[in-house]
């Protein structure tokens, strides 16, 4: 007969053991890990006016015109740069070229009888001192003489005009720049102040915003001024602030220019919104990323001191900075706020009495909505 052992029990310290390693495993995956939290606190911030603006370049030049003719060439295009002096538009030149030259005939001209007369004037005054001549003789002499001198000033002047006026056919770059653009082509007809060219130095950008005369009142110009550019993803400071002093006389509004710093991508043109500082306040605020927002509902997360967290629906102002919001009501300065609400959310819906607050939540905010 064999005889079977009985297997031992047990003891009780064992048992309970187990237990508890088993309860910590238990609690370890039903409880959700401390979230990352912010501190809803006080902070000094600028109070605001938002007002639209328009980037434009400082110095911006469209060259026109200055003598009529035909388009010959058109030795750039829009977006091109160029250096200053570079050639951007030749205007037939001919007819500039023929009045120059016939000048410059007319300049020898009036110098050979200046020469001549020069030397009668000589010849006579020497034949007075002689006797041989009346003095009538000479002052007639001397006359024509400075009829001579006025005649070559005169034709030296003319043959500069005509060389001037040459020059007016090549329209060249006042500056390094690029070409915002060419508004004539070959063949056209340039008179005298057409716009054939315009160029702009992209080194010195700003924008120019237009303020009412009751928010310029309350505006702190000397205060920093952020300037946004959607189209660059961008906001800059303003180098400077530049307020004209005078008013349009029928919207009574004042232009405002703020110069930017180099902003890659920045051209003129694109629009702009401009942050004018009209006050200070101390206000409570959170970090933005705190915010959860699911329809009209704007809601934070705050844990209280074992870690849990709770859904509580909040009210807000305005941004606080960068990186933090105003909030109006629902919070107290202190409490902690989970700075990862989505992930908090689902973490928390985990545990059935969170998720009981969650729906309690939803429904009293249904019933406020009826």
């Amino acid at each position: 007969m064999v005889s079977v052992k009985p297997r031992p029990r047990p003891s009780a310290w064992a048992a309970a053991a187990w237990g508890a390693w088993t309860l910590a495993l238990a609690t370890a995956a039903t409880q959700a890990a401390p979230p990352d939290t912010g501190t809803a606190t006080y902070i000094d911030i600028h109070r605001t006016a938002r007002a639209e603006a328009v980037v434009e370049a400082v110095r911006q030049s469209t060259l026109a015109a200055q003598v009529s003719g035909r388009v010959v060439a058109v030795a750039v295009r829009a977006g091109d740069a160029v250096k200053s002096g570079q050639l951007l538009i030749q205007i037939d030149a001919r007819t500039a070229t023929q009045a120059e030259a016939a000048s410059q005939g007319q300049l020898r001209e009036a110098q050979a009888n200046l020469v001549n007369a020069a030397a009668k004037h000589e010849r006579s005054r020497q034949l007075v001192e002689r006797k041989f001549i009346s003095q009538a003789a000479l002052d007639q002499a001397a006359a024509e003489y400075a009829a001579a001198q006025a005649q070559t000033a005169t034709a030296m002047a003319n043959a500069s005009a005509s060389s001037t006026s040459k020059s007016f056919t090549a329209i060249v770059a006042p500056y390094d720049g690029v070409v915002a653009s060419t508004d004539a082509e070959v063949g056209d007809l340039a008179t005298a102040g057409r716009p054939l060219v315009t160029v702009f130095d992209p080194r010195a950008l700003r924008v120019a915003a237009t303020l009412p005369q009751s928010l310029l009142t309350r505006a702190d110009i000397s205060a920093p001024v952020d300037v946004e550019i959607p189209s660059v993803g961008r906001t800059v400071v303003a180098q400077r602030v530049t307020v004209l002093p005078v008013a349009d006389v029928r919207t009574h509004t004042t232009q405002v220019r703020l110069d930017l710093p180099p902003t890659p991508g920045l051209l003129p043109g694109q629009y702009a919104r401009v942050a004018i500082v009209t006050g200070h306040e101390r206000v409570l605020a959170i970090p933005a990323a705190a915010v959860l927002r699911r329809g009209e509902v704007t809601a934070v997360y705050v844990v209280d001191i074992d870690g849990r967290a709770q859904l509580r629906q909040v009210r807000l102002g305005e941004p606080a900075g960068s990186e933090r919001v105003e909030v109006l009501a629902g919070l107290d300065a202190g409490e902690a706020v989970s700075i990862a609400p989505v992930r908090t959310g689902i973490e928390s819906s985990r545990n059935p009495a969170v998720a009981a607050r969650g729906v309690q939540f939803a429904s009293e905010r249904a019933q406020a909505r009826r």
